[in-house]
């Protein structure tokens, strides 16, 4: 066997999302890491195909690529991808990243539990709690989330992504996997009545009837009609946004959003900036297996392919 190249790397399961965690990059000089991100973007493409990609990954899969920090504050950076190239954020990604580096002792546990985490948007802080050596707890402190603009049909809210939130129509149904070819066709029709010219990156139906009840479920949909495995931290704060903004402004209690597949982030409003709202959003990262991903040169699928 002619290796050309060999990787490792974790699987790691975040509220439903899958994310493959790489350490195996290339040596580099580097002072910041928008350099190191500048760097991948037109170096490392192709191993973002192999590694997340079919056969080895799937369309749902995304990356979180982990350097040493830049910044003295900071106990690690991390770069996170998916199948597009090397994105911004991805909070699930923290959440992933910080869980297999205390479970594989590569960052050791502080007494505080308090972790800060460098991206190239800046510095995050997470709570991670540990028992019996497995992380059974994380916490995260948002970027700011802030409020664009309120149609007749739905709020736009601009998080990680700009979303487009939708209240729940009847006709719709309920958001259960049983009920999916409905909820895509409702997709399809929204995305061509209001979206097709738009810069609304994902698609939000939320059912907000038991909001007294500090619960929520939604489902979340790419432009490419891809449904999002989990709830969605960009996705949970504009629902919280979205469904208390004309309830109560001030509202600073938690709730659980729930995911067509049942599974579910706890949100918390902690603080109102002049640049939006501040949140905290509770989780958890399960690592699911570690695989040795080897290249050689009659490899039938050098590149990936995805299925449609």
């Amino acid at each position: 066997m002619n290796v050309q190249n060999m990787y490792t790397a974790i699987d790691v399961h975040v509220a439903g999302e899958t994310f493959r965690i790489i350490k195996d990059i290339p040596f580099m000089r580097y002072s910041s890491l928008a350099e190191v991100q500048e760097k991948l973007s037109y170096s490392f493409m192709k191993e973002i195909k192999v590694l997340l990609q079919e056969p080895r990954g799937f369309a749902g899969m995304s990356g979180c690529i982990i350097v040493p920090p830049t910044d003295l504050q900071a106990d690690v950076a991390v770069l996170f991808i998916n199948q597009e190239g090397i994105v911004p954020l991805h909070y699930g990604g923290i959440v992933a990243s910080l869980t297999v580096l205390l479970e594989s002792g590569q960052l050791k546990q502080k007494e505080t539990n308090q972790y800060t985490i460098e991206t190239v948007l800046g510095l995050f802080s997470v709570t991670a709690i540990v028992e019996n050596h497995t992380v059974v707890s994380v916490t995260l402190i948002s970027a700011p989330c802030h409020f664009v603009q309120k149609q007749a049909a739905y709020t736009l809210i601009q998080a990680d992504y700009l979303y487009a939130v939708f209240q729940k129509p009847e006709q719709c149904g309920e958001i259960d996997v049983t009920n999916l070819p409905i909820l895509k066709e409702w997709m399809r029709t929204i995305y061509d009545t209001y979206f097709k010219t738009s810069e609304v990156q994902r698609i939000v139906l939320m059912d907000d009837s038991h909001i007294s009840e500090r619960r929520i479920k939604t489902i979340t949909f790419r432009n490419d009609e891809y449904i999002v495995r989990s709830p969605g931290f960009g996705s949970t704060m504009a629902c919280y946004m979205s469904a208390l903004s004309s309830i109560d402004k001030d509202y600073t209690l938690s709730f659980i959003n729930e995911s067509i597949f049942h599974s579910s982030l706890v949100i918390q409003k902690v603080e109102k900036i002049k640049s939006g709202d501040v949140f905290a959003i509770q989780s958890r990262g399960f690592i699911t297996g570690m695989q040795t991903f080897l290249l050689e040169e009659t490899d039938p699928f050098p590149e990936g392919f995805l299925l449609k």
